[in-house]
């Protein structure tokens, strides 16, 4: 009876320790707060598609399980400070027949306890469980740099598909103006005011202003398309978005300084975190190898019962207890070898961190330079389409008139047109370079 006491006592030890993390390894829990809304019936803003896309995009959800994994080793590793108990139970019937003598029958049941625990061994299990624990914390940075990512490429999608819509409105518009181009030279070919040329060409341009808005719708339906799918929803998923509020302070950016940027970065990139944790890992695994080449002590104790189920033949118990030592003398330089391996993957750590470092300097840099272009180009397209707009005011004026002839209407149209895009394409280039800047810190 105190047998079956004993394995219930261990299966009910096992089934917490699979349920409940007892050695402490899971730190890093779902993203939480999903927004509870219909994608297709509901407007969005920019926060909503960024908490759905947290939620469904299965890119980051990879990720996550990647860092679940990594976690699980390093409870795994932490087992490595408990003892390992072995309970084994066999039963069979074995016997000797020794020649010109009689059958012995040994016991038919036999059961043993082992129990082991390292007690030291020069700082290798240490640095063992540290190197799992630098990559899990590694995993975790590449975790935070994919949700980066994703918030970068989610309001990425989000301005693309708000600049098509509105590059689609101002086609729309020059089309209008086109027309009114158009019916203005009808109106005086009519009256022989002009010739047929003035006709034609304003026609000419009316038709290609078709064909602009025609391009203008297909690309809002692909970059709605690139939005649905970061949301993990089909391509030809409707998303409907919340009319946007833009003020001056949307475009500006709370820190101008380059050198307090790049050192923002260097401190906060995930990248380069999860990198340095790398490194580190790494310089822990050297350890453990060189501690490969010392030796281990343990403490050691065995508890043995057989029994053959005969009244007659008494059952037998053996225990033993004790302190090991195990020393690898000579494994055919494998050891050495290995150490020397972990020596020379540290150094390629070192190596991969100061490169990522440049890397990351680097983009910050760009990053800056493109926001800062980005800002003097839409400063310029406001300057630019006041222009545009009064001087097509004036040239139509003029054609209406007959003081101008239509090829200079035409273009003033077709400045006033370059010009209302130039603008939208400055403006939305602005917040991208801003994203892209942030982004390139460590910000979202």
């Amino acid at each position: 009876m105190k047998k079956y006491l004993f394995l219930a006592a261990l299966c009910s030890l096992a089934w917490p320790a699979a349920a409940l993390d007892p050695l402490g390894a899971y730190r890093v829990r779902p993203p939480e707060g999903c927004v509870d809304k219909e994608v297709t019936t509901q407007s969005l803003n920019l926060e909503d598609l960024i908490q759905i896309s947290l939620c469904t995009n299965p890119a980051l959800a990879s990720q996550y399980m990647s860092v679940k994994a990594q976690e699980a080793a390093l409870g795994a590793s932490r087992s490595e400070y408990l003892p390992v108990v072995t309970l084994t139970g066999v039963g069979q019937i074995t016997g000797d027949k020794i020649e010109h003598g009689s059958y012995v029958q040994k016991e038919p049941v036999t059961g043993k306890a082992e129990a082991s625990w390292l007690l030291f061994n020069f700082g290798g299990r240490e640095a063992t469980v540290r190197s799992i624990r630098l990559y899990t914390k590694a995993a975790e940075s590449q975790y935070a740099a994919t949700m980066h990512d994703l918030f970068l490429s989610v309001q990425t999608a989000y301005l693309n598909l708000l600049a098509s819509q509105e590059s689609l409105v101002s086609a729309k518009a020059n089309l209008e103006t086109y027309q009114r181009s158009y019916e203005e030279a009808q109106k005086r070919y009519k009256l022989g005011m002009v010739s047929l040329s003035d006709k034609l060409q304003a026609k000419t341009r009316y038709e290609q202003s078709l064909l602009t808005v025609v391009q203008h719708e297909n690309q809002v339906k692909q970059y709605s398309g690139a939005l649905a799918v970061l949301l993990n929803l089909r391509p030809g998923t409707d998303i409907h978005l919340k009319e946007p509020v833009f003020d001056e302070t949307i475009i500006q950016i709370k820190n101008d300084n380059i050198d307090e940027l790049m050192a923002q970065a260097l401190e906060k990139r995930p990248e380069l975190l999860a990198q340095q944790n790398t490194q580190e890992a790494a310089k822990a695994n050297l350890t453990a190898a060189r501690a490969r080449l010392l030796p281990s002590f343990s403490v050691a104790a065995s508890a043995a019962i057989g029994d053959n189920w005969r009244h007659h033949a008494p059952y037998t118990v053996n225990n033993a207890a004790g302190l090991v030592l195990q020393w690898p003398i000579f494994s055919g330089f494998a050891n050495v070898y290995a150490a020397e391996q972990a020596s020379y993957l540290y150094k390629q750590t070192q190596n991969q961190t100061d490169n990522i470092k440049r890397q990351i300097e680097n983009e910050v840099w760009s990053s800056y330079q493109n926001y800062k272009t980005a800002e003097r180009s839409y400063e310029i397209s406001q300057t630019v389409l006041e222009s545009a707009e009064e001087n097509h005011r004036v040239a139509f004026r003029y054609y209406e008139l007959g003081k101008t002839d239509i090829l200079n209407l035409l273009s003033a149209v077709a400045q006033l047109a370059d010009a209302r895009q130039n603008k939208i394409t400055a403006f939305y280039s602005l917040l991208l370079s801003k994203a892209n800047l942030y982004r390139s810190i460590g910000e979202y």
